[in-house]
């Protein structure tokens, strides 16, 4: 089984989780998935992180 971390502890998210938020919503920055799903909103910690995965994402 591939390893799914949390990556927003305040909403406890993991990456799939905001995968999936990023794709179902079009998301293209850290400020749309904070608004679309939350991620990244609340204490801003995993911010690099969601942008990581953005940049994998569209790379």
């Amino acid at each position: 089984m591939a390893e799914d971390p949390v990556i927003c502890t305040c909403l406890d998210m993991c990456k799939s989780e905001i995968l999936e938020g990023i794709r179902a919503n079009g998301c293209k920055s850290v400020e749309e998935v904070g608004d679309s799903i939350e991620a990244g909103a609340v204490c801003g910690s995993c911010v690099e992180d969601i942008q990581t995965i953005l940049d994998e994402e569209y790379s």
